[in-house]
C-alpha cells in the first residue's frame, strides 16, 4: 500500500448556498457545467458539482474526482424560503478567513461587462481603486469571485467578445495566521509545491499560490500572472503579525457563522493517503473509520480550514460516485 503526493489533485472547493436555482444560474453564466450532483435526501441537502468542462477546459471529459478546479456548492433544504437565512462570506467579521474563489479570463473588460450587463454585482470593479488587472464579482450569496485576466490588459482594452469556453477555475483564497507552518503543512503534508509569491511589504501582506502538478515559469510569454491559465491554485494570504498574536484565530466557516465549509484533495490511494497522514501525525476531523461515510476523511490545517480527502476514482474505483 503507497501512494504518491504528485498524483494528489486539489479537486474542490465547497460553499454553501441559499437558492441552488441563482447559485448554479450564476456560475454556470461564467461558463462552468454541472459535473455532478450529490441527492441526499434523508439528511436534507444537494451538492451541486460546478467546473469548466468545454473542449478548450483543462479536464475535458474527465470524472468528477479526476479533476482540479471544480466548486462544491452545498445547498440544506428550506434556505431558500427562510428570509432570515444569510451566508457569512468570510471577508468580515465575525467569520473571517476564506476570502475568495477566482476564474481567469480571456478578455478582462469583455468578461466583465458581460457579468455586469447580465445584472450581477460587483465587490471591485476594474476601474475601482489603484488595481485596474483584477475586479471582484459578487455571486448570489455574496461570496467573492476574483476575475483576473490571461493576456495583457493593456492589450484587450477594446475587445468586445469573451469567450467563456477558456475560463479556467484558477484558485481559492484562505487567510493564514502564520506563513511559516502553512507553508510546511501544505507542502510537507499535503505534497503541494509552492508556484508563485507575491510579496506585498507596504501593504503588510504576502500572498503564496500553492498547487500540484509542474512548477510554473518565471514569466509567462505575454508577461501576465505565469499561473493565470491553471486550475487548482490555493492561496494562502498571510498578514503581517498575526503569527506573533496568540488570541488570532481565523474562522474556518463551519461553526457559526457558516458559508465556506471546506478544501479537497483527491488522491491515489485513499486508505494510503490516509496512513501516510497519520504518519505525519496530522489533526483530523475525521478518520477514514469515523461514522458512517467510509470514503471520505477530513484532515485539519495549522488555521483548522478543514481538507477533505477523497478516492480519485480513475486511479482506484472505491464510492463509485
Amino acid at each position: 500500500m503507497s501512494t504518491d503526493p504528485t498524483k494528489y489533485k486539489f479537486n474542490h472547493s465547497m460553499l454553501r448556498i441559499k437558492d441552488p436555482k441563482e447559485s448554479v444560474k450564476f456560475y454556470k453564466f461564467l461558463g462552468m457545467k454541472q459535473v455532478k450532483k450529490l441527492e441526499n435526501p434523508d439528511a436534507k441537502f444537494d451538492l451541486y458539482f460546478l467546473a469548466y468542462d468545454s473542449p478548450k477546459a483543462v479536464s475535458h471529459n474527465a470524472h468528477w474526482s479526476d479533476r482540479e478546479g471544480i466548486i462544491e456548492l452545498t445547498h440544506n433544504y428550506g434556505t431558500e424560503n427562510d428570509p432570515n437565512y444569510k451566508i457569512a462570506n468570510g471577508n468580515s467579521e465575525p467569520g473571517k478567513g476564506f476570502g475568495h474563489v477566482c476564474v481567469s479570463v480571456d478578455n478582462i473588460q469583455a468578461a466583465c461587462s458581460r457579468l455586469e450587463d447580465a445584472g450581477y454585482k460587483f465587490q471591485k470593479k476594474l476601474t475601482d481603486g489603484r488595481m485596474r488587472s483584477i475586479a471582484f464579482a459578487l455571486d448570489p450569496d455574496g461570496y467573492w469571485v476574483e476575475i483576473i485576466a490571461q493576456n495583457p490588459v493593456d492589450k484587450t482594452e477594446g475587445v468586445k467578445e469573451t469567450d467563456v469556453q477558456t475560463y479556467r477555475m484558477n484558485h481559492t483564497m484562505i487567510r493564514v495566521k502564520d506563513a511559516e507552518k502553512s507553508l510546511a503543512f501544505y507542502k510537507d503534508v499535503m505534497g503541494m509545491n509552492l508556484k508563485r509569491v507575491s510579496e506585498n511589504k507596504d501593504a503588510n501582506f504576502n500572498l503564496y499560490f500553492l498547487g500540484y502538478g509542474p512548477p510554473a515559469p518565471d514569466h509567462s510569454a505575454n508577461g501576465v500572472n505565469p499561473v493565470a491559465d491553471r486550475e487548482g491554485l490555493l492561496e494562502l494570504t498571510w498578514n503581517y503579525g498575526t503569527e506573533k498574536d496568540e488570541g488570532f484565530k481565523y474562522h474556518d466557516g463551519n461553526a457559526e457563522p457558516q458559508g465556506f465549509g471546506h478544501i479537497c484533495v483527491s488522491v491515489d490511494d485513499l486508505d494510503a493517503a490516509c496512513a501516510r497522514f497519520e504518519e505525519k501525525k496530522v489533526s483530523w476531523k475525521k478518520r477514514l473509520t469515523d461514522g458512517r461515510m467510509k470514503n471520505i476523511a477530513f484532515v485539519l490545517d495549522p488555521d483548522g480550514y478543514w481538507i477533505e480527502v477523497i478516492q480519485n476514482e480513475k486511479l482506484k474505483q472505491r464510492a463509485n460516485w
